[in-house]
């Protein structure tokens, strides 16, 4: 009696488990992510200009996965190894993957901005670059501000600086942080260019940045630096007062706010900082984002970028449903018609898997930002064949026990153990191999590793806590046992029923 309380302990415990997951996760409107190959999206690969270490690997992959972090299901890895440009050093490969998004090109500049970030002193304004036909670039030294046009605390915005007119902007490659450059700016600012003085403070000294609502309603930036950061920016305000400082992002002016304009002497920021101007709810996040990883210990070269239309993962999604559930219906039928009762053990056993890994797939989505992809649906496919593995090899080990003239009852009895080791030998070998794959692939290998590594985990839960107690069960069971043509007994191929 003890023994049959504790298999139904089990057999509903598990069961209890599986429905409680799945009703929470659809309750939270949670579901897998899909992947690039399903969801449509981009793809690009960078490589680093130089050779990195793994420290430096590692934080250019946070910062651009940080970078992407608000698209859903984005993911940043590192993918080995090529020849740098340089034709003698090995520079890492870095893949971006971002799914479900229309937007690319704002995807792509926004993990194309590779460059320092830098806070400079603004010397003045100038014009857009412009040369008469016929002539060509001033070339040589940036001049000095002229005194009307120069941005001092005494002239807030004086007319932009004329003779720059003919310099080119700084390349992105020259924005030397000792040097003065003249940048072109993002559009809202003051000036359509900017001539910068050399940066005093740089992005590796923010701790953080975000945008937030302000008491007037007006959307702001944030930023926190750390001691020597609070220390560098007091400094730089302090000449500034009143004045521009310009926030220089990968050669270009994203932002140039003035320095406390609404008080009447200057004090200490104290490492906090707030910038405030007309900005949206998107300008100040995406400044913020901006400023918070805006700088990556080495250049980044594009490599490749691939675009994959919704449409097109939409249709290898349905196609990969469709087909796995013609496969999975064909499956069933065949094992209701071969094992009878025990067929339906199959079906409910598989029906609870499939709810235990939709509500991981899901938990992993919202908590970990993992994605499945058509890998991953492979290695969910592979897995179900070592599931439905797993109750044949148990069912004919139930099959040995009947033809050696035992009764169900005892059959089912001394069955599970020895075909339970079985199991655990097969589901091991899958497990193993998912975990060598997972560690030692990249790309599309991983997440077939991923899914094929949770789905053999569940079947060696579900085989002990839901199929043994369920078929030792039915096996005690005279009814299940002796029901003609769908009895435990048919299945097994034996014609008398249970030992009661």
């Amino acid at each position: 009696m003890k023994d049959k309380r504790s298999l139904w302990v089990s057999l509903l415990a598990i069961t209890a488990v599986g429905v409680i997951m799945l009703t929470a996760t659809l309750a939270a409107g949670w579901s897998p992510k899909l992947g690039l190959d399903l969801a449509g999206g981009l793809s690009v690969v960078y490589e680093t200009h130089n050779p990195v270490t793994a420290t430096e690997l590692s934080t250019i992959t946070t910062i651009l996965n940080e970078r992407v972090g608000a698209s859903s299901g984005a993911t940043v890895s590192s993918q080995g190894t090529s020849t740098c440009p340089d034709k003698v050093h090995k520079c890492s490969l870095i893949n971006a993957s971002v799914p479900g998004v229309k937007n690319t090109q704002q995807i792509l500049h926004t993990l194309g901005q590779t460059a320092q970030l830098f806070f400079r002193p603004a010397l003045c304004g100038a014009p857009a670059f412009s040369v008469a036909k016929g002539h060509k670039a001033t070339a040589g030294p940036l001049p000095t501000c002229s005194s009307t046009s120069a941005l001092t605390k005494a002239t807030a915005t004086p007319a932009p600086d004329t003779q720059f007119t003919t310099y080119q902007s700084t390349s992105a490659l020259n924005d030397d942080k000792t040097a003065t450059v003249l940048l072109p700016s993002l559009s809202g600012n003051t000036y359509v260019r900017y001539v910068l003085g050399p940066a005093q403070v740089t992005g590796a000294e923010i701790k953080s940045a975000n945008a937030s609502l302000s008491s007037t309603g007006q959307w702001t930036v944030n930023i926190n630096f750390n001691q020597a950061g609070a220390s560098a920016w007091d400094t730089l305000a302090q000449e500034q007062f009143h004045a521009i400082i310009g926030i220089d992002l990968d050669g270009q002016v994203i932002s140039a706010p003035l320095t406390q304009p609404g008080q009447g002497t200057f004090s200490s920021f104290d490492g906090a900082v707030q910038i405030s101007g007309t900005f949206t709810q998107d300008q100040a996040q995406t400044l913020a984002t901006e400023l918070n990883y805006g700088a990556l210990p080495v250049k980044l070269d594009q490599q490749t970028v691939q675009t994959v239309s919704p449409s097109l993962g939409k249709s290898s999604l349905q196609a990969g449903l469709i087909s796995g559930l013609i496969g999975l219906a064909l499956v069933m039928m065949y094992v209701i018609f071969y094992y009878r009762l025990l067929g339906l053990v199959v079906v409910s056993g598989l029906a609870l898997t499939g709810a235990l890994l939709w509500s991981i797939i899901a938990i992993l989505g919202q908590t970990q930002n993992t994605t499945i992809d058509l890998a991953g649906v492979i290695g969910i496919i592979v897995s179900i064949g070592i599931t439905v593995d797993s109750y044949i090899v148990y069912f004919e080990r139930l099959k040995d026990e009947a033809r050696s003239g035992r009764t169900v009852r005892t059959s089912v009895d001394r069955g599970f153990k020895s075909a339970f080791r079985t199991v655990l030998a097969a589901d091991f070998v899958s497990l193993l191999g998912a975990i060598v794959l997972y560690f030692f692939s990249i790309g599309d290998v991983r997440g077939f590793a991923l899914f094929l590594g949770i789905s053999t985990a569940l079947d060696i839960i579900v085989t002990y806590f839901f199929t043994r107690p369920f078929v030792i069960l039915l096996g005690r069971s005279r009814s299940a046992t002796e029901a003609k043509t769908m009895g435990v007994a048919s299945g097994l191929g034996m014609n008398s029923g249970a030992d009661q």
